[in-house]
């Protein structure tokens, strides 16, 4: 995508997750106008850095500097040399780990005391668990405060998790202020991890359930080598398909599909591919060598590889050479005209990083005149095809209001996208490991902690598999296994969180839990608003909702006009509605013509008369069934019926039936006529 100049075009930026957005939250839209801009922020420069990157110029710090306290020793025991540091933390923290996975909440006991005694001896890793303790009131009694507390003095020893888990607290109160320093300082230690981790930077967030049911697609990728399509694809790779070794060198080199990052073997798989000629091969192979990604460095290499890439076709390579050029390695010296004549070739082509390192130099003024304008609309691009570092510099700008006007918000939002792709994000890979192996409780823990820290795709997971798993969950409460009501109103506060993030089925499962009191008090006006809240998300099952509540006045008017609006909507917004909308629309007949008939209380009061048919519905029909598809189904065969004895009576006498039959709606005579087709 090319932009030329601002004047007076709206860039309008999506903020990709990186899944579908039909099991995902919904896409953040930024629209960026000139009222945006910061007319004076050209030639000010303030805290702006002459050198080209603020990243990877020094030897990058160690993941035990990066991430203090990390989980990974307990999951990659190889790292032992970090438990020395804190032995009664990572010993309670195994025993944690070890207590979910077999259900032991006597153990679970033992190791919440272990935990608790590491943290008032002044442990702030211990005291981070501490505080994930207190907030879900897991052996403790949950305590706002209490968490809150060990957080801050966690967070103050150095602890990121609890750094991660303040910033998202200040974020839900709207305190900007504060939220935005600490993902500030989280995005930067992001960022220097990109080149040390051992997880890719390329997140694969994957959701473990779509709507009400398990994402069995999406789980299926993410078995790594297990996974019979990966399989597929290395015996093609061994029988000499080129395509094939480029694919397994990718998905080994960035991490993907559930395979662990390994260099060693990306290196490998490339260098097979170039063999037989692959030139997307060769522009990786220049980046693992300009890099020293599992092969000492050799900048000479890197040039050498990029270049036949380029050669080939393979414009994102001009970005690798212009970057050579721009810090001087690999060449006679750095030449800033020739970084810009390369990156200029890469932003032609449409690559991401060009823009990105194009707008780092009319930002920073290096070998162009400093532009901040420029840079912007660069880097804007840059972030729209997820360019974590376009991220990080864009909320630099509306953070200082350099470039861009001051937007504590919009820096928060921002920080917060690069400071989830940290090395704690590793947490997210064990979970959905533990997961894949079955080990609920273990997955329950890890997603826990996640949901604490702000991933919504966490809080998702975890609500899901307190509700879908029930007993099985392995959910410790304040004494022992989650009561129904704990477990209830825990997987209630991460739906609320995760909905408070975007996620449209967060918000109607909000509103089916006030609708029908599972975790909380029965509410028809709240279920109201969060169905509002899902509908504004173009969610039909919240349309529906709100067409059934404005036919029986529940939370909403009595008001049969909106009722079908409503139900249209739903309709117009989801194919698949046809048959609960058909019935809906009979329903709305059956009121609308036989209004305060004996018929119309049979049919709302069918719950409450067949209580032993609607615990069929539910339990054998539906997962998350109710009374309301029955309800609506009878109301269809009470038409049918009514149609019948109306179509006889027109036989028998036309004059009568003129005087008494009532005709269907258009809308409602279309839809019945497709059902019985």
């Amino acid at each position: 995508m090319r932009i030329s100049g601002f004047g007076i075009v709206i860039l309008s930026v999506l903020i990709f997750y990186f899944v579908e957005i039909s099991v995902h939250a919904r896409p953040v839209v930024l629209v960026l106008s000139n009222d945006d801009l910061n007319s004076g922020g050209d030639d000010n420069g303030v805290g702006e850095s002459t050198d080209f990157d603020e990243f990877g110029e020094s030897e990058p710090k160690s993941e035990e500097e990066l991430d203090p306290g990390s989980w990974r020793p307990i999951f990659e025991p190889e790292d032992s040399t970090v438990q020395a540091a804190s032995p009664q933390y990572y010993s309670g923290l195994k025993k944690i780990l070890s207590a979910a996975s077999e259900g032991n909440f006597r153990l679970m006991e033992e190791a919440v005391d272990e935990i608790e005694a590491a943290s008032s001896a002044g442990d702030p890793h211990a005291q981070s668990i501490m505080g994930f303790v207190y907030g879900i009131g897991m052996m403790k009694e949950k305590s706002k405060s209490k968490s809150f507390l060990h957080h801050k003095f966690a967070a103050s020893g150095g602890n990121m998790q609890s750094k991660m888990a303040l910033a998202f607290t200040y974020l839900r109160q709207d305190m900007h202020d504060k939220a935005v320093q600490l993902y500030a300082e989280l995005a930067e230690t992001a960022v220097n991890s990109f080149l040390i981790s051992k997880d890719s930077p390329v997140v694969e967030p994957t959701r473990i359930h779509s709507g009400t049911e398990e994402n069995k697609g999406a789980l299926r990728k993410s078995r790594g080598e297990e996974d019979e399509d990966f399989q597929i694809l290395e015996y093609q790779a061994h029988k000499g398909n080129a395509n094939a070794m480029y694919k397994i060198g990718l998905f080994y080199y960035f991490g993907l599909r559930g395979l662990r990052r390994d260099h060693t073997k990306a290196l490998h798989w490339f260098s097979k591919a170039v063999e037989k000629g692959e030139p997307r091969s060769m522009e990786l192979l220049g980046e693992i060598y300009a890099r020293g990604a599992g092969v000492e460095r050799n900048y000479t290499k890197a040039l050498e590889w990029l270049t036949l890439a380029a050669k080939e076709g393979l414009y994102s390579a001009f970005n690798g050479i212009g970057y050579l050029y721009v810090k001087g390695y690999g060449v006679d010296k750095k030449n800033y005209t020739k970084a810009r004549e390369y990156f200029e070739k890469a932003v032609d082509n449409e690559d991401p990083s060009g823009h990105y390192n194009l707008g780092v130099l009319y930002l920073k003024g290096i070998g162009v005149k400093r532009d901040v304008r420029q840079a912007t609309k660069y880097l804007f691009v840059a972030a729209n095809a997820g360019q974590p570092k376009a991220f990080y510099q864009l909320a630099k700008m509306f953070h200082t209001g350099v470039g861009l006007k001051k937007n504590l918000a919009m820096a928060t939002s921002f920080y917060k996208l690069v400071a989830e792709r940290g090395p704690w994000s590793s947490l997210s890979r064990w979970a959905l490991e533990a997961y894949l192996k079955g080990d609920v409780g273990k997955a329950l823990i890890l997603y826990s902690r996640m949901g604490e820290m702000g991933y919504e795709i966490a809080q998702s997971n975890a609500a899901w598999i307190l509700d879908k798993y029930g007993e099985r969950s392995m959910c410790m409460g304040v004494s022992g296994f989650c009561t129904d009501k704990e477990r209830h109103e825990r997987a209630h506060s991460l739906w609320w969180r995760a909905s408070e993030q975007g996620n449209e089925h967060a918000a109607l499962l909000i509103g089916d839990a006030y609708y029908y009191g599972r975790g909380t008090e029965r509410d028809f006006v709240r279920a109201a608003e969060a169905y509002m809240h899902a509908k504004s998300q173009s969610n039909a099952q919240a349309m529906f909702n709100l067409g059934y509540m404005h036919e029986h006045g529940e939370g909403l008017p009595f008001d049969l006009h909106l009722a079908k609006r409503y139900y249209d909507e739903a309709l117009q917004s989801d194919a698949t509605a046809r048959l609960p909308v058909t019935l809906a629309l009979a329903s709305l007949w059956l009121r609308r013509n036989y209004a305060d008939t004996f018929l119309v209380r049979v049919v709302d009061t069918l719950a409450e008369v067949y209580p032993k048919v609607e615990a069929w519905i539910e339990n054998v029909v539906f997962d998350e069934g109710n009374a309301t598809i029955l309800t609506l189904f009878v109301c269809l065969i009470t038409i049918l019926y009514l149609r019948e004895r109306q179509r006889r009576q027109v036989v028998v006498a036309d004059q009568v039936a003129a005087d008494v039959a009532q005709p269907l709606d258009a809308d409602v005579a279309q839809h019945l006529a497709a059902f019985q087709r």
